[in-house]
């Protein structure tokens, strides 16, 4: 009986001992966390605008710096999810958080005192309470702007100069990067209009929302059947519907934010914000040790914040050279072109723009 239980002893150390000696090559180990992260509004990050923009600045400076990385898409439009969807990143390793656009401010004022260990990028916005009552930026948030009026002034100015004299702004809400864009447009086609010596006319409106419905799109081919000739939709996937509608309608439409060509042949030029060379450049200040947290900017012309893409072969008449001439003098500031501007805070409607050329129909 000795024997035998000897025996057992001998087989199970064996056995023991083969296991410990096992490979583990096998095994994958969970990655430990991920240091760069993007938390999106209601959008994802191939929307085509402001996510993606942002999305692709971060993985491109990620990738040539072989930084891990992650986004994350809260459970709902709300405050609290935002903050969630934010602790969840710090959770998994995030040293640097990435928020695109304005409904991210009540999140970044409650997440900048959550963990100040943590750098937060917030683009379009400016740490406030959700009631705009106390505004407060900590040193480890960095909050970038664009100056959309700029861009929207160099859009309206190229579909004047191309031709196009029935002109139609569909904005998503009347958030104030969608009004700045809208007021930009109004004042760009009224200055190429002051320059041929014509009128043009012009729709207005604010859809309401910044999702593409069949609403959007029936509206968007009223206005081309009754008349416009290109549309600058400064509304998000919201623009998806009036490309559709100008694809059926021998219409024509301005993107936003990113080169949105690619989307339908329809987009003569887009009016972008530099999101991800500015996000990118965001996050090589971090790493350089010269994170600029605690300030706000306004990114225009000066700095190459805002620009029409350089690709512009489906305009008629509208030249790489007439686009110079005029960024030029928005950077110089001929004459006072770029600070006569007027923005969201200088006027209460589209009706109350200082234009002489530009006959302004808002539809409410």
């Amino acid at each position: 009986m000795k024997k035998l239980l000897v025996l057992f002893a001998i087989a199970f150390l064996t056995l023991s001992s083969l296991a410990a000696c096992a490979p583990k090559a096998e095994v994958e180990e969970e990655p430990t966390g991920y240091e760069l992260a993007l938390v999106t509004d209601i959008g994802t990050i191939d929307d085509k605008s402001f996510n993606q923009g942002a999305w692709e600045g971060l993985k491109q400076y990620a990738d040539e710096n072989s930084i891990s990385y992650k986004y994350y898409q809260p459970t709902e439009k709300s405050t609290d999810a935002y903050v969630a969807a934010i602790e969840l990143a710090v959770e998994n390793g995030a040293k640097v958080v990435v928020t695109p656009g304005f409904l991210f401010e009540p999140a970044i004022f409650i997440a900048q005192d959550m963990f100040p260990e943590v750098k937060f990028v917030l683009l379009d916005g400016f740490p406030q309470d959700g009631t705009y009552t106390e505004f407060r930026i900590e040193e480890n948030v960095y909050s970038v702007f664009y100056a959309e009026e700029q861009v929207g002034f160099l859009a309206g100015y190229a579909a004047v100069k191309d031709g196009y004299t029935n002109l139609g702004f569909m904005g998503g809400m009347a958030v104030p990067a969608v009004v700045r864009f809208g007021y930009g447009f109004v004042q760009g086609a009224n200055y190429a209009a002051a320059e041929l010596g014509i009128t043009v006319n012009l729709k207005y409106k604010y859809l309401g929302g910044f999702g593409p419905t069949p609403e959007y799109q029936t509206e968007a081919a009223t206005w081309f059947q009754g008349g416009t000739e290109v549309i600058f939709a400064a509304a998000g996937g919201a623009g998806n519907s009036v490309m559709a509608a100008a694809e059926a309608n021998n219409g024509k439409v301005i993107g936003v934010d990113i080169d949105q060509s690619a989307e339908s042949t329809t987009v003569i030029t887009s009016a972008m914000k530099g999101l991800g060379i500015s996000v990118y450049n965001a996050l090589a200040d971090y790493y350089a040790g010269s994170f600029k947290g605690g300030v706000s900017v306004s990114l225009g012309v000066d700095v190459d914040g805002v620009s029409l893409p350089s690709d512009f072969s489906r305009f008629a008449t509208f030249t790489e050279a007439d686009y110079t001439a005029i960024y030029e003098k928005l950077v110089a500031d001929t004459d006072g072109v770029r600070s006569n501007i007027k923005k969201d805070t200088d006027v209460a409607s589209a009706k109350e723009l200082p234009v002489t050329n530009v006959t302004v129909e808002v539809i409410e």
